[in-house]
Parts: C-alpha cells; sequence; structure tokens
C-alpha cells in the first residue's frame, strides 16, 4: 500500500506540474505553414547574459534615460546581432561552448483588424523561453524541440511592437534531457518564429488517418478554437471525390469517419492526397497518405505486408559548418544521405526534428522514427520530470500526427532499470502515447542487454510494453567479440516480439593511417569497416529482426568526445565524415541494403 500511495502521488504532482505548463505555453495549433503566417525569422538584436543579471536588470523594459542622471546598464542597440532561426553557438566565436541566457528582440508591425485573432507561434528554441510582448511578459516553455506558441490578439498594439524571449540552454538536473547526453547543446531560437493570422474562430487541430489495422476507413476528429464552436464541417479529397460532412459540438469537437479506396503510401510509392478541412469560419490545406502499420507475431507489416527497415541513424546537425540543421534544405542535404545508402527508414534521434524534415522524408519515401530526449541519465524521481516527459510527447505527437511517413513513436533511449521510478514512469507514458494516437508503433530503446559466452540477454521487463525490442549494442567497439559473429546465440525477454537493432558500429577518423589498423585505438576506417562486416554476419543469424539500423550518418559534434587527435570533440561513428567523405564502412551498408537483403 505504502509503495501505490508513493506512485500516486508521484503522478498526482507531475499532473499538477503538467496542469500548470499547459497554462504558461498553449498548444501549438497544427500545419502553421498552410496558414496566414508573417515571419519574424531574420537577423535579431541581442545581450549576452552569461551572469543571469538581465532579470535583475528588467531588460524587456527597455527602459530610457529621462534625466541627465540617468542611465541603464544594457542594451539591445549597438550590440550583437543573432540569425534566426539558428543556433547561437555556431554565430560567435565567443559562444561556441557558451551554455547560459541569451535575451533575444525583435520589433514588427502589426495593424489591428476586427475579427482577427493574431498568435506569436516558435518552431523551437532551446531550451528554457521566456517571451515578453511589449515590456509585459506572456508566458514561458521548457522543452528544446517541440513547437509553442501564445495568443497575443489583446496584447498587440497598432504600429510598432517589440518581442523579447530570453533563451536559456543550461543543462538541468531535470531537464528533458538532463545533464549529460552525447550530442553538441546547440542554444537559441532554432526554429521559425511567426505571427499567425486567424479568424474568431478557426481550425485549430485534426487528426485524419487510418483506422488502425484498416486500409480504407479514415478514423480521427477536427477541433475548433473560438466563440464558435458549434459548426458545419467538410472534409475533401478532390482526387477521390470524396466531401465528407460532419458537425462539432459545443466544445468545438467533431468525430471524422469515412472509407475510401486509398493507394496507400509506401516507400516505394509514397502517394499523398490534398486534403481540406472547411468549416463555417476557416479553411485549411494539407497533403496527407494513407498507411497501415502493425505487429503481428514477430513481423511487422506495412500495408500487410512484412517489412524490413532499412535504416540510419541522423542528428539534426550540418557536419560541415558544424550547426544545427534548421532548413528544410538542410534536411534535404541529411535525407539525401539516407536514400543514397538505401535506406527507407530515419531514426531521427534524439529529439524531434524540424517539421520540414518530417514532411520531405515523408515525401521521399522514407519511413520515420519520431523521439523525444528521454536520454540515458533522466531523473525520474524528480516531481516534475514525468509531466514533463509527457508534455514532450504530446507536443510531438501533435505535430506529427497527420504525417504518415511517420511510423514509431520513441519514447526513451538507454534509460536504466535502476534509475528509481523509470519504469513506472516510462509504463505509463507508453499508456498516454497509445491513448493519443493508437495508429502508430511505440518503443523505448535499451542498451543494458548482457553478452557473455557469445550469448546477447535482453532481459529488461520494459521490453514488454514496446511493440518492437529495439536494441543499442556495440559489439566490437566497447564491447569485444568473444566468438564467432555468426554463431551468436539469442535470449530475449517477451521473445515472441520483432527484434530491432537500432544502434552499432565503432569510431573511425576519416582517411587516418594510424597502425596497426586492426586494432580499435587505430580509429581507423579498417577497423570500423572490419566490425561492420561482423555485425552483417550476426545479423543473418538474429531471431525476429525487422531493421537494423547504424550508428549513424554522419559524424557529429559532442562535447564528451575527448580525443585530442581523433575526436577533437566530435563522435566519429558516422559512415560519413563532418565533410560529407564516404568511409569504408558506409560501401558495407550500400552493399547490404541494396544488395543483400532477402527478408
Amino acid at each position: 500500500m505504502a509503495k501505490k500511495s508513493i506512485l500516486f502521488t508521484l503522478f498526482l504532482l507531475a499532473f499538477i506540474w503538467l496542469i500548470s505548463m499547459k497554462s504558461s505555453a498553449g498548444d501549438a495549433m497544427v500545419n502553421v505553414q498552410a496558414r496566414k503566417c508573417v515571419s519574424l525569422n531574420g537577423k535579431w538584436q541581442v545581450i549576452i547574459d552569461p551572469m543571469g543579471i538581465g532579470d535583475y536588470r528588467e531588460v524587456w523594459k527597455e527602459r530610457k534615460p529621462e534625466k541627465k542622471t540617468d542611465f541603464f546598464e544594457y542594451a539591445f542597440e549597438g550590440g550583437p546581432g543573432l540569425d534566426v532561426p539558428g543556433d547561437f553557438n555556431s554565430q560567435m566565436t565567443e559562444l561556441t561552448y557558451y551554455e547560459g541566457i541569451v535575451w533575444y528582440k525583435k520589433t514588427f508591425s502589426c495593424s489591428i483588424i476586427k475579427g482577427k485573432r493574431l498568435f506569436l507561434h516558435f518552431g523551437a528554441v532551446n531550451y528554457l523561453a521566456d517571451v515578453y510582448l511589449n515590456t509585459k511578459q506572456i508566458g514561458s516553455h521548457e522543452g528544446g524541440f517541440t513547437p509553442f506558441q501564445f495568443e497575443i490578439t489583446n496584447a498587440v498594439q497598432e504600429g510598432e511592437n517589440t518581442v523579447i524571449v530570453k533563451v536559456n540552454n543550461q543543462r538541468l538536473k531535470d531537464g528533458i534531457p538532463g545533464l549529460g547526453f552525447d550530442w553538441f547543446n546547440y542554444g537559441g531560437i532554432t526554429r521559425d518564429v511567426n505571427l499567425v493570422e486567424t479568424n474568431d474562430s478557426f481550425i485549430e487541430d485534426y487528426f485524419i488517418q487510418l483506422k488502425k489495422n484498416s486500409f480504407n476507413e479514415v478514423s480521427g476528429w477536427i477541433r475548433i478554437n473560438g466563440d464558435h464552436p458549434s459548426q458545419k464541417i467538410t472534409v475533401s479529397l478532390p482526387e477521390l471525390g470524396i466531401h465528407y460532412g460532419t458537425q462539432s459540438d459545443h466544445q468545438g469537437n467533431a468525430e471524422v469517419s469515412f472509407s475510401a479506396k486509398f493507394e496507400l503510401w509506401s516507400p516505394e510509392k509514397p502517394k499523398l492526397y490534398q486534403v481540406l478541412v472547411a468549416c463555417e469560419t476557416d479553411t485549411i490545406q494539407d497533403e496527407i497518405g494513407f498507411r497501415s502499420i502493425e505487429v503481428k507475431g514477430s513481423k511487422v507489416l506495412l500495408n500487410g505486408q512484412p517489412v524490413f527497415f532499412k535504416g540510419i541513424n541522423i542528428h539534426e546537425e550540418m557536419p560541415a559548418r558544424a550547426a544545427r540543421a534548421f532548413s528544410e534544405a538542410d534536411a534535404k542535404v541529411l535525407l539525401a544521405g539516407a536514400k543514397e545508402l538505401g535506406c527507407n527508414f530515419v531514426r531521427l534521434v534524439h529529439y524531434p526534428h524540424h517539421e520540414s524534415a518530417v514532411r520531405l522524408a515523408e515525401r521521399m519515401g522514407l519511413m520515420v522514427w519520431d523521439e523525444i530526449p528521454v536520454y540515458q541519465h533522466i531523473d525520474f524521481a524528480s516531481p516534475s520530470v514525468p509531466g514533463k516527459i509527457s508534455a514532450m510527447m504530446r507536443e510531438m505527437i501533435s505535430r506529427d500526427k497527420n504525417r504518415c511517413g511517420v511510423v514509431i513513436w520513441s519514447l526513451s533511449n538507454e534509460t536504466f532499470h535502476f534509475t528509481k521510478n523509470r519504469t513506472e514512469t516510462l509504463i505509463e507514458v507508453v499508456r498516454q502515447c497509445r491513448r493519443l494516437d493508437p495508429t502508430r508503433l511505440v518503443v523505448n530503446v535499451f542498451s543494458t542487454q548482457g553478452y557473455q559466452n557469445n550469448t546477447i540477454t535482453i532481459w529488461d521487463t520494459l521490453n514488454c510494453y514496446s511493440d518492437i525490442i529495439c536494441i543499442n549494442e556495440y559489439i566490437g567497439w566497447y564491447v569485444p567479440w568473444q566468438g564467432d559473429p555468426k554463431e551468436t546465440k539469442w535470449e530475449v525477454v517477451c521473445e515472441n516480439k520483432p527484434l530491432m537493432i537500432t544502434e552499432f558500429g565503432g569510431e573511425a577518423l576519416c582517411g587516418n593511417d594510424t597502425e596497426p589498423k586492426d586494432a580499435a585505438s587505430s580509429w581507423s576506417e579498417e577497423y570500423q569497416e572490419q566490425i561492420y562486416k561482423k555485425q552483417l554476419k550476426m545479423f543473418k543469424k538474429t531471431p525476429n529482426l525487422v531493421g537494423t539500423c547504424p550508428w549513424l550518418l554522419a559524424d557529429y559534434r559532442s562535447m564528451a568526445r575527448l580525443h585530442p587527435v581523433f575526436q577533437k570533440g566530435w563522435n566519429r561513428k558516422g559512415l560519413l565524415s563532418d565533410k560529407g567523405e564516404k568511409k569504408k564502412a558506409w560501401f558495407v551498408i550500400y552493399n547490404f541494403y541494396f544488395n543483400a537483403i532477402d527478408q
């Protein structure tokens, strides 16, 4: 009884925290790019505040001297400017390793139009954001990779307005992720900022996807926001001649249910339909595909047929310029690398990537793995952490739920069973995820499997709550081979489930010729190549294998990588170098994906 009481208290506190979070940052409307937007991208003035003194100075008020004896120890004018979207670390040399506060300022003109509403929408800010409009705080948001917005209809003024954003990327013990993670902590306003204009009542959100395990039945919903919530609604797919009508209730909610003979989306034929959602006061257009994804026994079925995930892990970073990827052009470079490798699947790690990357992958015929940054040493015992995890999951699903290319929601990576409250928290998050979206696969990823006597033992019972058992294993790099790879044995909890190798590989500095090349300490391409060849031998004997996902596409920055010769602050596990050069291991996977798969 005591254990149940503690657990109840934990989730009660988390629920209270979640409610308070929702009041500070409104749920972002979906499909912003299809709405009437004014971009606030471009150069923003900034104040760099390593001491955190800006709150004491109240810099958002921008006070000006009135008497000859007046002065203020801050100013945006005369200071540096930073590009938005973009991280601040790569834009100024003195901010390369900076973790702390930067104040951003932007002025914009606005005309107040009767019957219209105005929202300030951020694609993402890493990590904490406090937002001020015309000297008044309008809200805050925590989380570095998901969108948020604030309604400013009654806060803007005719003519010139000023928005100031306090951005803080300092790592937090109870943050998501926490204090330690193996990627670079790029801070700043890293994604687009828009003023979004709507009518008094508008289509805020919708979910239009195939019903679970169906090839022709759409089951979804539409939500209207505003003073006129009860309206007639039409969902149209002109190409199929569909004009489905429904009615929203007094809370603005309407169910959607209709059937059609769809051409199903697949990597081979990534078919998307123009979909129009219209009510009496608003119309919004989207491109939506329809497909089925499910698990049957030890197989994953796409549109009723077994599918093998030929994957690659991708970080949201442009290695060539050592900066956060922030545009569709950036996404095109990264995803083109995946297509050239022969992938039909991308694992976008370890956080939700830019929405344009998800949409582009879908158009290119790449299945997508979406993930929240619950990474390794999360402080699950902190009363606020379960609520933060739930909020980030909700924001990720809200943004991407209509993207049929997204087939997997990932809720954690490499957490540890001995961490207090880990298992209970993640079981609850899995349940919440399935309630929000019952149509996709849900997974957690583990690296705690044992490897002894040439036997891999997967024992963590949290695997039983995932649709696919997903393991990261670095045999040949962090763990020596113990026998012939093709003779590796497997002992798996929940053994009838499909299994995916979500990370494997080793580090190599592109082009280095250090001897002996067959030793890990050489950091040679030959040693990395050897790891991959042995892994492929093991995969041929891996039971229930439904996919492989090398770590990773390209070398990326990580402050945890300290070797002064071979790493220099970079994780060198990429199949591509930071300059885009193909390592020998690239060709091993290329040949595997194009020639050697018979699943």
